[in-house]
């Protein structure tokens, strides 16, 4: 795999921060990827999304990516598919961990966020901005969230030396992760173990800084 191309224009088309948690997830791969890219933002749970979304993806979703490499222009949606994009558009990032066995679990857990842990998202919707503790889990989101707590964990504990984060440095999974961070924080969700202090390291990173300083400015 060759350098990244130094002529590429990207723009991301991402959602309200406070609530598009599959924006965050791309948006902070592109932030890990050191590639620079433009921002178009479309507001959700108004009239006008429906048009602006459609506008931005052939989904009719975000978020999504357009790239623009000079001799063709063209867009990525899903989170998933943008991720393993700009991994390829930026080889030298780290994105998805070195070792084999590594970026086999990596993309395991990625995948599985990706697909996964409905009730959680159902009855604990990211609000980026808030704090609302009190919400019980049901039996469901009870059952994500010991699960997400053994991911981390056992991830941690396997891949994690060098870093804070789940294979050491920033990458792919991490940023998968990223709004169940945001969830537990809202909810008042604890952990314990290697678990809790990666939620903390994740709750500091920059880039959840930069995200919540973008959302309260919406």
């Amino acid at each position: 795999m060759g350098p990244a191309n130094t002529n590429l224009k990207l723009t991301l088309a991402v959602g309200t921060r406070r609530w598009s948690s599959w924006s965050l997830r791309a948006w902070a791969v592109l932030k890990a990827s050191g590639l620079a890219f433009d921002e178009v933002f479309v507001p959700l749970r108004e009239d006008t999304t429906s048009a602006a979304a459609r506008a931005a993806s052939p989904s009719g979703l975000v978020p999504a990516l357009t790239i623009d490499d000079g001799r063709r222009r063209y867009t990525v949606w899903d989170s998933l598919a943008i991720a393993e994009t700009v991994a390829e558009l930026a080889p030298d990032a780290g994105l998805w961990p070195r070792d084999t066995v590594a970026r086999a679990h990596a993309r395991s857990i990625s995948a599985e966020m990706h697909s996964g842990f409905a009730e959680l998202r159902r009855q604990y919707s990211m609000e980026f901005l808030k704090v609302i503790p009190g919400i019980a889990p049901s039996e469901g989101t009870a059952a994500a969230i010991n699960r997400i707590s053994a991911i981390w964990n056992g991830t941690r504990d396997k891949f994690g030396a060098g870093g804070d984060f789940l294979f050491g440095a920033f990458g792919i999974a991490d940023a998968f992760y990223a709004p169940v961070v945001s969830r537990f924080h809202t909810y008042g969700v604890t952990l314990t173990g290697a678990a809790a202090a990666y939620q903390a390291a994740m709750w500091a990173h920059p880039f959840m800084r930069e995200w919540g300083s973008k959302a309260g400015a919406e």
